[in-house]
């Protein structure tokens, strides 16, 4: 399928680098330097130009083209690249935007502006933090299966009971699959042998109960709510991640500094204590003891403005730090540095648009430690390598670097295990090496 993708910031190489082996993908951008290093760097064809003009993307393929991303910085641009598009033929449509109020007029209009798919950026990293504020210890979580499966990815502490222990010893749960470690560079797919060590990072796979039960084992504490919420930073990420556990019945603090803006929150906020100050200010944290918090969102402008918000909030005492890094090349510094989650919004937008891209029975994709690893969940048609049989057979019809997470079956949860029989119609959420991902879609 040809993809043609407008726009070649993060979010834009991104798509690009993740389809460039498997579609014909072309790349539109204003900046000739950008267009130029493309070229070099991924197989795809890049062209500069403005993607708003129909002579542009018409250059770009459009006629033959199966799927437009507009992904450019612009919400107004991308909007009318959708709507060109669409006006040109029956070319799928997907438009990135910030302005949740724009998302909210889209899904109101039932796909207006010309556009099948929109993901607004802002709001898809609200809802990211909060998932992985509700779980001790959580580097990533997202769900599968209409909620019936949870993914999530640990990084595991020098005091947790299960450093040291194998895979079989920490496998205390009905219905948990252990799929992969991450130990420095190496990327290990778990076995029952496999022995977890302090500062591996561990993906889990399973219902929300057993996922929920395993974080609160490894940071060994029973308290793992986070009732105090602390949110830094009144940017459209910090408005709406405060907005985000509002609707779940929480009632978090905003810190904004400027005046307008703060009354602005206030007013459109009723269940979040707008504070109007400095967050930088150590005594102004100390008096309103934000060090008593149970998490702390650095939501600011400015990757540098959140890793000292963070830092600060650390030194404090806070017990939990979230930051959010515009600069995905950042991430690993910001977890060196004792920061518990970096979230990058673009990697989080990049995500949800990928699903898209991929073949019919895939129906929700994650990717893990920046698309090393992927874990998607399938529909299993009839001629699936894993339909009618057991899953310890038709594995070994599949390459090394797949794990058989989760199936959802009926709107039933049904843990693997190796004389399971894959049926028809099940969904199966499974976690993928990158590399061999591409096979994997094919037969399974």
């Amino acid at each position: 399928m040809r993809v043609i993708v407008v726009g070649a910031g993060e979010v834009g190489r991104s798509i690009a680098a993740n389809l460039e082996s498997s579609h014909d993908v072309v790349v539109v951008d204003r900046d000739g330097e950008t267009v130029e290093e493309l070229t070099y760097a991924l197989d795809v064809l890049a062209i500069q130009g403005d993607g708003t003009r129909l002579e542009t993307l018409r250059q770009a393929g459009l006629d033959d083209a199966g799927l437009v991303i507009a992904c450019t910085d612009d919400d107004e641009s991308n909007v009318v690249i959708c709507g060109a598009a669409k006006a040109n033929g029956e070319t799928f449509t997907i438009a990135r935007v910030r302005r949740r109020t724009l998302l909210e007029t889209w899904t109101g209009s039932e796909g207006a502006f010309g556009v099948d798919f929109m993901v607004c950026t802002d709001l898809l990293t609200a809802q990211t933090i909060f998932r992985i504020s509700g779980l001790p210890a959580a580097q990533d979580v997202k769900m599968f299966a209409g909620g019936l499966v949870r993914m999530a990815e640990f990084e595991i502490g020098p005091n947790s009971p299960v450093a040291g222990q194998t895979v079989q010893e920490a496998d205390q749960y009905d219905s948990l699959t252990f799929a992969a470690l991450f130990r420095e560079d190496r990327m290990i797919v778990a076995t029952g042998d496999t022995r977890i060590r302090a500062d591996d990072r561990i993906v889990v796979i399973g219902s929300p109960d057993s996922v929920t039960g395993f974080a609160d084992d490894i940071v060994c504490t029973h308290d793992t709510d986070a009732d105090e919420v602390v949110i830094v930073g009144a940017s459209e990420v910090g408005f709406q991640t405060a907005r985000e556990f509002e609707e779940h019945g929480f009632n978090p603090r905003l810190i904004e500094q400027d005046h307008d803006r703060a009354r602005e929150c206030a007013e459109a906020l009723p269940n979040t204590m707008v504070m109007e100050n400095d967050a930088t200010d150590a005594e102004f944290l100390a008096r309103e003891h934000v060090d008593e918090a149970d998490i702390v969102v650095a939501a600011l402008d400015g990757d540098e403005k959140n890793l000292l918000v963070s830092l600060l909030a650390r030194r404090l005492g806070v017990d939990r730090t979230v930051a959010v890094i515009e600069n995905l090349e950042y991430a690993e510094l910001f977890e060196t540095v004792g920061i518990d989650v970096a979230i990058n919004p673009r990697e989080v937008t990049a995500e949800e648009i990928i699903r898209f891209t991929r073949n019919d029975h895939t129906e929700k994709i994650a990717m893990v430690e920046h698309d090393r690893a992927e874990v998607i969940e399938i529909e299993v048609g009839p001629d699936s390598v894993l339909t009618g049989r057991e899953i310890a057979t038709a594995t070994n019809d599949l390459p090394d670097g797949v794990v058989i997470g989760a199936i959802s079956r009926g709107g039933r949860l049904v843990t693997p295990r190796g004389t399971t029989v894959v049926r028809p119609g099940d969904h199966v959420v499974a976690f993928v090496d990158s590399e061999v991902l591409d096979e994997v879609s094919r037969v399974i």
